[in-house]
């Protein structure tokens, strides 16, 4: 940072307002992961408009839909690994669909309109256990 001031800024520690304004401010949300069971960030990105580019694994994959080449469909770019060559791959699908203002937008928009309240999340749970209790009674002894 010192070799760079004015450009280049480092905080230590954890501070809540300044991850949301990251997350609202940037153009992509990068949150490559080996393991992620659940993850909040790319939802939060999503919220702002941010495109989050993330690793298919856990909560990411069951949270961000990879764009289509043409950007008509998804909510944010999947890499399938974690290798250099997977993040390079994707970084240029980024950079490419960034370049494309009108397509970007309504990507930025797929991204808000996405809603992750429990009230849509425990619908099929409900039914889930609804169904294992109706067979569990019509095979209990």
């Amino acid at each position: 940072a010192a070799a760079h001031p004015g450009q280049v800024h480092v905080t230590l520690g954890f501070d809540e307002s300044l991850a949301h304004l990251i997350e609202a401010g940037a153009d992509c949300f990068l949150m490559p992961s080996r393991f992620e069971p659940c993850g909040l960030n790319q939802m939060y990105s999503q919220v702002y408009g941010t495109p989050p580019l993330v690793t298919r694994t856990g909560g990411l994959a069951d949270t961000v839909q990879d764009a289509d080449a043409r950007l008509t469909t998804g909510t944010g770019f999947v890499m399938p690994g974690l290798a250099q060559r997977d993040f390079d791959a994707t970084a240029d699908r980024v950079l490419a669909a960034w370049q494309k203002p009108e397509q970007w937008a309504a990507l930025q928009r797929r991204c808000m309109v996405q809603d992750y309240a429990w009230e849509h999340a425990a619908k099929p749970y409900v039914a889930l256990y609804g169904q294992l209790l109706s067979e569990t009674a019509m095979t209990a002894p």
